[in-house]
């Protein structure tokens, strides 16, 4: 006898997660602990979530992601609590670029099976305002695709999520996948705003999740972990400029670590500055001190050019140094934003000189740099 299928509403729920920019912070943020500082910004990854209808069999497709970055949709199903591609060597090869997305139900479907709940069929269709033509413009795009797909799965599943329970959720995703990511892209995306971020131990929460389960996790205390809300710098503009050249940060991280930089004198001088320069930049915002601020961007690019002088790691190309430069002979402040190596640079300047963010602006042009209208987002995940 053919087993009955359930049947279930047809109903659709959209989210839509912000991608970010570093501000200061980078590769020291990576150890738990260590602060850094990161914008949302207004250009955003859209997760739309829709149900089958019906029940999948065995052995059927229960899970369907469509992205606009590819030509496919890709089916997957369930074995043994994970999502493996169904379908031939060319679905198997576009799975591989949907891992976040993949792992980011993978947890939420954990999460309703502990509360209980079914894990239903799903189609997933993924839109990317955060890439140029494919290419990455180096503003978050795993992290927000993430946090959208948790909150959009999460909220399609029957669950009503804190922030802060999102936040987690996408974290131990992306862990599962890089657990040398800090996470702060996920901070930004699920918050908004100004942020200061410290990141938790990776290896910690994916043993807890591992012994206690995901929803025990969400409510355990995260050691290293804190996120809080930064006023925005009131008489700066933040101007953001595309190298065009598109860099793996997890790529860069790792081959930092596989050159024994982890614990070495360079190591702990690198951490120091950096997290005394973070937290200058902290409480210049925090008191509305644009100098000050100013001040230690400028410090946070010289902290960066030293590690890159003394690991050789190529943070810094000719179209960032050359980003930088144009800032500051305007007055202004600029960094490579993230690992460097590519992807974005960033830019605060005074909001009031126009004649200076126009000469910036033409600078970048003449340097192969292209100036983004890109301005920070106030708020994280949206419907």
């Amino acid at each position: 006898m053919t087993p009955q299928r359930t049947m279930t509403p047809r109903r659709t729920v959209v989210r839509h997660a912000p991608g970010k920019l570093f501000v200061a912070g980078e590769y020291a943020v990576v150890d738990p602990g260590n602060p850094a500082i990161l914008t949302a910004v207004d250009r955003h990854i859209g997760v739309t979530v829709s149900g089958t209808g019906d029940a999948p069999g065995p052995g059927e497709s229960a899970v369907v992601i469509s992205t606009d970055l590819g030509s496919q949709n890709v089916p997957w199903r369930w074995h043994e609590g994970r999502l493996v591609v169904c379908g031939p060597d060319g679905e198997q090869e576009a799975g591989k670029g949907l891992a976040y997305v993949a792992s980011a139900v993978e947890t939420v479907g954990r999460l309703l099976t502990e509360r209980g709940l079914p894990v239903p069929a799903l189609n997933i269709a993924i839109t990317s305002r955060l890439h140029d033509n494919g290419r990455k413009y180096g503003l978050g795009s795993s992290g927000a695709v993430t946090v959208a797909t948790v909150s959009a799965v999460a909220a399609f599943g029957g669950l009503d999520l804190s922030a802060d329970e999102r936040y987690r959720l996408a974290l131990l995703a992306t862990a599962r996948l890089d657990p040398k990511g800090s996470g702060g892209d996920l901070a930004a995306s699920t918050w908004g705003g100004w942020i200061a971020y410290r990141a938790p131990d990776r290896a910690f929460v994916l043993d807890l999740a591992r012994r206690v389960g995901v929803d025990r996790a969400l409510k355990a205390p995260w050691p290293g972990h804190e996120v809080r809300r930064l006023p925005a710098p009131a008489g700066l503009t933040l101007e953001v400029g595309w190298t065009g050249e598109p860099v793996s940060t997890a790529a860069l991280v790792s081959d930092l670590h596989r050159r024994n930089w982890r614990g070495s004198a360079s190591h702990h001088r690198f951490v120091e500055a950096t997290n005394d320069c973070v937290n200058a930049a902290i409480t210049a915002m925090e008191s509305g001190d644009d100098q000050g601020l100013l001040d230690q961007i400028r410090r946070a690019r010289g902290e960066l050019a030293r590690l890159d002088d003394e690991v050789g790691l190529g943070i810094f190309t000719t179209k960032l140094t050359r980003l930088c430069d144009a800032a500051e002979a305007v007055g202004g402040a600029a960094k490579p934003s993230g690992a460097g190596g590519g992807d974005c640079g960033i830019a605060l300047l005074d909001a009031e000189a126009s004649r200076d963010i126009s000469q910036v602006r033409q600078r970048w042009a003449e340097a192969g740099v292209l100036p983004l209208p890109i301005r920070p987002a106030l708020e994280g995940i949206e419907e």
